[in-house]
C-alpha cells in the first residue's frame, strides 16, 4: 500500500508533526480523560451499590444536565472573551478539586448526597473545558487539517473510553472506589501542567463582552442555518433514545451474569470500536456530502444498539457496542468538521460550548430515558426500543432537513477564506492590430513635424 493510500484510510498525523502546542495539548487531554473515564465507571456503580436502582443511576446523569446546560449558555460567551489558555488552566484546577471531594467522601464513608452534587458540579466545569479546547485547536492547524484534528481529538476520547472504563472496572474490583478517585485528582494535574505550556491564546480584535447579547449572536447565527441545526439535533436524538448506558451496571449483573470488571467492558466496547474507526478515518476527509454521511452513521448506530439489546451472549454484546462505537466517531468527526467549518474564530467558542452542551446533555437525558423505561418495562425492552427510536428519529430529520442532509463544507468555504477563482476557458485571441503606416516623408503637406523640429524651430525664433 502506498503512501497516498495509506493517507487515504488512516488519519494523517500532519498537525501533530507541525505544531507543538497541538502535541502538548492534546497530551494533557489524554491524561485528564483517562482519569475523567475512571470516574464516569466509579459513580455510577457506587451509586448502584448503595440504591440496586437503575433509576437512580440515571437521576445522577439528570441532576448533571442542568448545570451543564446553563454553564454551556454562558461559557461560550467567555471563551470568546478571555485568553483560552488562562481559563483553560482555572477550569482544570476547579474540576481537580471536584474530584478530590468526590475521593475524600470515599475515604470517610460514603455519602449519597456528594455523588449528585460533585458531579454536577464538573459537568458545569466541563462545560467551560471541553469547548475552550474545541476553540484553541483550529488556531493551532491550518484549516484543511480540521477534519483531520477532530479525528484526533476522537482517537484520544476513544482511548480513554476504552482504558479508562477497562481499567476502572478492574481498579474497582481491585484496588477500591476511592483509589480510582484520587487517581482523576492526579490526572488533572497533568492536565494544568499541559495547559500552562502552550503558547497564550487571546481573544481577538472584534470580541463581544459576555452576556446576554453575546448569547443572542451566537444562537442568531445558527438561525436559518440548517447544516449546523442538524448536526446538533442529530446528536441529540441519538443519545437520548440509543444510548443505554445508565443500563449497564444492571444488565451486567442480571442479563450476563457478571460484576465489576463486566460493567467496565460493556463501558469500554462502545469506545473500542469508536477508536478502530478514529484511526482508520483518512477517508473521511474527502466525504463530500458530510449530512447524508451523519445519517447513514446514526442508523447504523441504532442497528447496533437494537442487536445488543437482543442478545444475551456478552461476548456478541461487546461486539455490537463496538459496531455502535465505530458509527459514532464516524458520525462526531463529520459534525464537528461541519461546525468548525462553518463558524468564524469570533463566535467559535459559543458555537463550542452548544456543541458541549448537546454531546454531554445528550447522554445523561439518554440515562434518564433509559433508567426510567428499564424500570417500567425492563431492561432489554428499554435498550431495544430506543435504537428504533433513533432510527426513526434519524430518517425524520434526512425528510425535514434537506439543507442538513446535502451540507457540504471544505477548508475553501471557511469563514475568513475566499473559495478558488472558478476555472475559466482562455478568452479568444484578438486578431493582431493592423500595421501602421510609415510616417510622411518631413516637409510633405500635412505631414507632422516631428518634436525635435519643432525644438529646434523654437529657438530660432528672435527673441523681442
Amino acid at each position: 500500500m502506498g503512501l497516498r493510500s495509506r493517507r487515504r484510510v488512516f488519519i494523517d498525523v500532519t498537525p501533530l508533526r507541525q505544531s507543538r502546542d497541538l502535541r502538548v495539548l492534546l497530551g494533557g487531554q489524554l491524561v485528564s480523560l483517562l482519569g475523567t473515564q475512571l470516574t464516569a465507571v466509579a459513580v455510577p456503580y457506587q451509586v448502584y451499590r448503595l440504591t440496586r436502582s437503575s433509576l437512580d443511576v440515571g437521576l445522577v446523569s439528570l441532576t448533571q444536565l442542568v448545570p451543564l446546560l446553563i454553564c454551556s449558555l454562558y461559557s461560550g460567551t467567555v471563551i470568546d472573551a478571555t485568553d483560552r489558555r488562562k481559563l483553560l488552566l482555572r477550569v482544570e484546577v476547579l474540576m481537580g478539586c471536584s474530584s478530590a471531594g468526590l475521593a475524600l467522601n470515599a475515604d470517610l464513608g460514603a455519602r449519597l448526597w456528594p455523588l449528585f452534587v460533585l458531579p454536577a458540579v464538573t459537568a458545569g466545569l466541563t462545560a467551560f473545558d471541553n469547548p475552550t479546547r474545541n476553540s484553541i485547536v483550529p488556531n493551532l492547524v491550518a484549516s484543511e487539517h480540521i477534519a483531520t484534528t477532530s479525528a484526533m481529538n476522537q482517537v484520544l476520547n476513544q482511548l480513554g473510553t476504552i482504558v479508562g472504563p477497562a481499567l476502572g472496572g478492574i481498579l474497582l474490583a481491585g484496588a477500591g472506589i476511592n483509589f480510582v478517585y484520587w487517581v482523576d485528582v492526579a490526572s488533572f494535574a497533568v492536565a494544568v501542567v499541559a495547559a500552562w505550556a502552550i503558547s497564550p491564546q487571546p481573544a481577538g480584535e472584534h470580541a463581544t463582552r459576555p452576556g446576554l447579547r453575546s448569547i443572542a449572536e451566537g444562537f442568531r447565527f445558527i438561525r436559518g442555518r440548517q447544516g449546523i441545526q442538524g448536526a446538533y439535533l442529530i446528536d441529540i436524538n441519538a443519545m437520548v433514545f440509543g444510548m443505554p448506558r445508565a443500563l449497564f451496571p444492571a444488565m451486567a449483573v442480571n442479563v450476563f451474569r457478571g460484576g465489576a470488571a463486566t460493567v467496565g467492558f460493556l463501558y469500554a466496547a462502545p469506545g473500542v470500536g469508536a477508536l478502530a474507526g478514529a484511526l482508520a478515518t483518512g477517508w473521511v476527509a474527502h466525504i463530500r456530502r458530510q449530512g447524508q454521511a451523519v445519517i447513514v452513521a446514526v442508523i447504523v448506530w441504532g442497528a447496533a444498539i437494537v442487536a445488543f439489546g437482543l442478545t444475551g451472549n456478552l461476548l456478541l454484546a461487546l461486539l455490537f457496542l463496538a459496531i455502535a462505537g465505530w458509527a459514532d466517531v464516524i458520525s462526531a468527526v463529520l459534525r464537528s468538521t461541519i461546525i468548525q467549518l462553518s463558524v468564524p474564530d469570533r463566535l467559535r467558542g459559543r458555537l463550542a460550548a452548544i456543541q458541549i452542551g448537546v454531546v454531554q446533555g445528550g447522554p445523561r437525558l439518554g440515562d434518564l430515558e433509559a433508567g426510567a423505561v428499564g424500570n417500567a418495562f425492563g431492561n432489554e425492552v428499554s435498550v431495544v426500543s430506543g435504537g428504533l427510536v433513533c432510527i426513526a428519529g434519524a430518517l425524520v430529520l434526512a425528510r425535514l432537513m434537506p439543507g442538513f442532509r446535502t451540507v457540504e463544507v471544505s477548508a475553501d468555504t471557511a469563514p475568513g477564506r475566499e473559495p478558488p477563482p472558478a476555472a475559466e476557458a482562455p478568452p479568444p485571441a484578438e486578431p493582431p492590430p493592423p500595421a501602421e503606416p510609415p510616417p510622411p516623408a518631413s516637409g510633405l503637406p500635412g505631414a507632422p513635424l516631428p518634436m525635435e523640429a519643432l525644438a529646434e524651430a523654437a529657438k530660432s525664433v528672435p527673441k523681442s
